[in-house]
């Protein structure tokens, strides 16, 4: 009953959020969820290259649609939960939700989706101390920061983990340098949410991640886990659906935010979080190129790349926004395939 718990309940988001997805893109688009185009640098400077990039539909594309997301599972989840009250081992099988295994990822997706769509309406409100409006980054790192030594503790105290496990090599005590350890993570995976810059990139990337988790959870006997890695991947396509060019929303702060933190959750519960930069090489890529585009100007006094992150400099070279993003998405779909393959011989299966 586990594989089809986890087919029926991942069925089951695809069509609620494809349900639900055209009242979300109304809704949003009805209270103007979009931003003001850019025009200045973080450092002052006049904006010129990314008016290259940016078209003038866009502005107007609203924010938020990682509402689709979060929303759908929580939904499913507190449903399941009270028929499962009301029809005592009738919807049993279809129950997800587990101290061990979906508390804490679940709680941390709601927690940080309503965080992250608070800031996209301040965003779209030009409220905020940010470029364009919403929460300054340093506020934002800070946040993240706080829940991922949350998770942390959680980890630690409450659930016990004390070892990180080395593909080939083993688990390795580390005790409370856990706590760190996570909390840095999360925040590292935060900062590739800058992938988030052209339709279908973000959503084309994170789904497989998701889905790559799903199948190692549920290698793991972790089957409460692996539906809601599904069911993540699954809303992510739905949301792809309506992103798909012209986008009808943006998956916004309340996605990436959503998404960062829980895939950082999930990695650590199926204890193969070193597996994560190589499923994720691109969302490392892109972390990366910000980085260096940064600490270069700031060195050097002039940019390296074109435009930063290293999508947009792909862009002003004159490749396809359509080339680009399913490039990524090969890219990521065997980079996912040869982290599973390395976790399957890792285990001897």
């Amino acid at each position: 009953m586990s594989v089809a718990k986890i087919f029926i309940l991942t069925v089951l988001a695809f069509v609620g959020a494809f349900w639900w997805a055209p009242i979300l893109a109304r809704f949003l688009t009805k209270h103007k969820m979009w931003k003001e185009a850019r025009q200045l640098t973080t450092d002052g400077r006049v904006l010129v290259t990314f008016q290259k990039i940016e078209k003038d539909h866009k502005i107007k594309t609203p924010r938020g649609g990682g509402l689709l997301i979060w929303v759908t599972i929580l939904f499913l989840a507190l449903l399941m939960s009270v028929l499962d009250n009301f029809f005592p081992g009738v919807f049993s099988n279809l129950e997800f939700l587990s101290r061990s295994e979906t508390w804490l990822p679940l709680g941390i997706l709601v927690l940080a989706g309503v965080l992250g769509f608070a800031d996209d309406i301040l965003t779209a409100k030009g409220k905020g101390k940010y470029l364009g409006g919403g929460m300054s980054l340093k506020r934002r790192i800070v946040m993240v920061f706080v829940i991922g030594l949350v998770g942390a503790l959680w980890f630690h105290f409450k659930l016990g983990w004390d070892t990180i496990h080395l593909p080939f090599f083993g688990d390795f005590y580390i005790n409370g340098f856990y706590i760190p350890l996570f909390a840095i993570t999360m925040v590292a995976v935060f900062s590739s949410g800058v992938i988030d810059g052209i339709d279908g990139l973000s959503g084309g990337v994170f789904a497989p991640l998701f889905a790559t988790y799903g199948v190692i959870a549920f290698l793991r006997g972790q089957t409460d886990l692996a539906a809601f890695c599904a069911m993540i991947a699954s809303t992510l396509a739905v949301f792809l659906w309506f992103n798909a060019p012209p986008a009808r929303f943006y998956i916004g702060e309340t996605g990436i935010l959503a998404l960062t933190t829980t895939l950082t959750v999930v990695a650590f519960m199926t204890n193969a979080v070193l597996l994560l930069p190589l499923a994720g090489v691109m969302l490392v890529i892109t972390t990366a190129s910000d980085i260096i585009q940064l600490t270069h100007r700031k060195i050097k006094g002039h940019k390296l790349f074109p435009a930063a992150p290293i999508h947009h400099t792909f862009q002003l070279q004159g490749i396809k926004d359509e080339t680009i993003v399913m490039r990524y998405w090969i890219i990521t779909g065997m980079a996912c395939i040869t982290a599973i393959m390395i976790y399957l011989l890792d285990k001897g299966l």
